[in-house]
């Protein structure tokens, strides 16, 4: 794995919780904000998938 995909796929790990704890979802019926593992993983993929 390049320097670069890690670097991609750790700074959208980060984004995405950092969205989910500040912005969030405030009714908790939202699939991916809701719930901080499910949006740092969505993060984590859409950093893989914009690396490549």
């Amino acid at each position: 794995m390049s320097i670069r995909i890690l670097l991609f796929v750790v700074g959208g790990a980060v984004l995405g919780f950092s969205y989910q704890r500040l912005i969030g979802c405030r009714t908790g019926t939202c699939p991916i904000t809701s719930n901080p593992y499910v949006s740092t993983v969505y993060g984590a993929l859409m950093g893989w998938l914009m690396a490549r």
